[in-house]
């Protein structure tokens, strides 16, 4: 892996990191959140001082051979216990519960620190290594206990995380939970990969402990990648929960933005005087579909003078003799009515300054039982289909039905 296999992903995880600070800021106090600035800061750092360019930088500014492997270990550590933790509040439970777990793993990951500081020293490694330490130095004693003590807290830690994430995503088969879901699966498949380059390292060393350097390439090539990969899709798989349901919500909120037009536009002349709600360029699909719904229901009102309720029951119980469920049947039955009253409006030349006078004096309301963004673009696609169609009613409520 040159520099740039690196670099790559740190920056891409470094923006992540930046994106996420306001919000790293504001819930400071939340465990969840120092966890999370965490596991990006430490992703993006492994990348960092991982790459052969920064260790040979690192290992001349220090003066120290090597020393960049410590600091790799060290916070390679630092990403475990991050998830881990993550992992532990993400689950939920007692808060005293959460608390003595969280200082626990904090405890024993500050302890094998300090033990990799203390094994380091200790040691003997003069000559610098940036991509084949661990095979290279695997018998020299104390780096090798040091080796020995982070490949097995590595297997140790992905065991335990992919096993509590599958469990937990087992559990997990309601539609509400669906982003939680995939997020552990996700969490399941990385820590999966953390697991076998943990075990290809592990194979490369024993070679060199049985006297032979013919499985280093494991070490060297095939492991470097598989952590890279790990690393990233942990990341995913810790924000596909946080940032999913926003990104749904705003989905969602622009699909029914979009099916909204039709009944909008059709709406148009009777928008009345007044201008549509104005939304800025920048407005959230939240904002924008919550003025489009706004703009249709002012519109009704200045309709209102020629919904016909006695259309609507009709329409309503022809829907129903049909087949369609009743919420179905009320959403043709509404559809239908609006396209009459537009129908009768048309025929009528009603001028639209002059509907909210009428609806005013007549003391019309908005007649519709529908409301809402959802409610309003399942109506326009219902409108939509009856306005195309040139078929009786019974076709568009037989599409609506099914």
């Amino acid at each position: 892996m040159t520099g740039s296999d690196y670099y790559i992903p740190a920056g891409v995880l470094a923006i992540a990191l930046v994106v996420k600070s306001p919000s790293f800021w504001r819930g400071w106090n939340s465990p969840m959140s120092k966890s999370i600035f965490v596991i990006l800061a430490a992703s993006a750092g492994g990348f960092v001082f991982g790459a052969p360019p920064t260790i040979e930088r690192v290992n001349r500014l220090t003066g120290v051979p090597n020393v960049s492997a410590l600091i790799v270990y060290c916070i390679l550590s630092c990403l475990s216990c991050g998830s881990i933790v993550l992992l532990i509040h993400w689950r939920g439970g007692p808060e005293e519960i959460l608390r003595r777990h969280t200082r626990m793993w904090i405890a024993a990951t500050a302890v094998m620190i300090a033990t990799f500081c203390v094994l380091f020293y200790l040691s003997s490694v003069p000559i610098e290594q940036q991509r084949d330490f661990d095979t290279f130095y695997a018998n020299t004693p104390y780096v090798r206990e040091m080796i020995v003590l982070y490949l097995t807290s590595h297997i140790a830690m992905s065991l335990v995380v992919a096993a509590k994430c599958w469990r937990w995503a087992r559990e997990l088969r309601d539609l509400q939970a669906a982003w939680t879901h995939w997020g552990l699966l996700i969490l399941v498949a990385a820590f999966s990969i953390g697991l076998s380059f943990a075990l290809l390292k592990f194979l490369a060393v024993g070679a060199r402990w049985a006297g032979t350097d013919r499985w280093d390439s494991l070490s060297t090539d095939v492991a470097p990648p598989l952590a890279g990969l790990g690393a990233g899709m942990t990341t995913i798989g810790f924000l596909v929960p946080v940032v999913g349901p926003r990104l749904g919500s705003m989905w969602g909120s622009w699909r029914a933005y979009r099916a909204m037009e039709p009944l909008w536009r059709a709406l148009e002349p009777f928008a009345g005087p007044g201008k549509p709600t104005w939304v800025r360029f920048t407005s959230s699909p939240e904002i924008r579909a919550m003025a489009r719904s706004t703009d249709i229901s002012d519109r009704l009102l200045n309709l209102a003078p020629h919904l016909d309720s006695s259309h609507r029951e009709a329409a309503e119980r022809y829907a129903s003799s049909q087949g369609c469920e009743p919420e179905a049947a009320l959403i043709f039955a509404e559809a239908a009515t609006i396209h009459a009253a537009l129908a009768a409006a048309e025929a009528a030349g009603r001028a639209s300054s002059g509907l909210a006078a009428l609806a005013a004096e007549t003391g019309a309301t908005i007649d519709t039982r529908v409301s809402g963004t959802n409610g309003l673009a399942r109506l326009s696609i219902q409108f939509s289909k009856i306005r195309r169609s040139d078929l009786p009613v019974g076709g568009a409520a037989r599409s609506e039905g099914n």
